[in-house]
């Protein structure tokens, strides 16, 4: 008997370790990891005809459709590594994309087999982006909190001066989780009606967090 494709969907807002996470769970499913964000790059790199077509309207200083974002990743999942599959993440981000994902799959037979919701508090969230701090000569990366370098403001790797960017200050991370709670919202309730969403605690220890969603994986897989 052939086996069907496993698509599993992981969200999360950003700063939530959602991406550490993807990295991790993708070797233990044998699925590969498909960002959206690391598909605009390589379609834009490539200067694909979607990634031309996308260019345009970010030039213009206007939204990408959410059809162009759509036929980006099913172009993705058409190719051989995805043939079992994949592990999505950053995708979909609205309502309408998920139904177009569900309707894309099941013309071919498909759906989606579980969505992973990696919870975190938003006090926690805004912590965990403020506190980030780069090096401004070779770009190496701290945490005030999880990650101080042994003197403030200094690089432990060559002593160059460590900086805050712009958007990661409270002010542009607020927006950004305002966004995220506009799109996302309706999408959990989507997946939830349907028994796909598993929620997950996000406010504790990587290996906590990873643990938790295999067992999640292990349960409704």
């Amino acid at each position: 008997m052939t086996r069907h494709p496993t698509y599993v969907i992981l969200m999360g807002p950003p700063a939530s370790g959602k991406g550490t996470q993807a990295d991790r769970l993708q070797e233990g499913l044998a699925l590969p990891h498909v960002a959206s964000g690391d598909l605009f790059r390589y379609n834009l790199k490539n200067q694909t005809p979607l990634g031309l077509e996308a260019k345009g309207y970010m030039d213009r200083g206007e939204l990408v459709p959410d059809g162009l974002t759509i036929a980006m990743v099913l172009d993705r999942l058409a190719r051989p590594d995805c043939a079992n599959g994949a592990l999505l993440d950053g995708f979909p981000r609205t309502l309408a994309q998920a139904e177009a994902l569900d309707q894309a799959l099941a013309d071919q037979g498909y759906g989606i087999n579980l969505v992973l919701d990696v919870q975190v508090p938003r006090d926690e969230l805004i912590s965990r982006v403020t506190g980030r701090r780069l090096c401004r000569a070779c770009g190496a990366s701290y945490h005030i909190k999880f990650a101080p370098p042994a003197v403030d403001g200094v690089c432990d790797k060559c002593g160059g001066e460590l900086y805050q960017r712009d958007d990661d200050t409270e002010a542009t991370a607020g927006k950004r989780l305002e966004v995220y709670d506009a799109q996302t919202k309706p999408l959990i309730e989507y997946y939830r009606n349907k028994g796909l969403l598993a929620g997950i605690d996000g406010n504790q220890p990587i290996d906590a967090v990873t643990a938790a969603l295999k067992e999640a994986i292990e349960q409704n897989l």
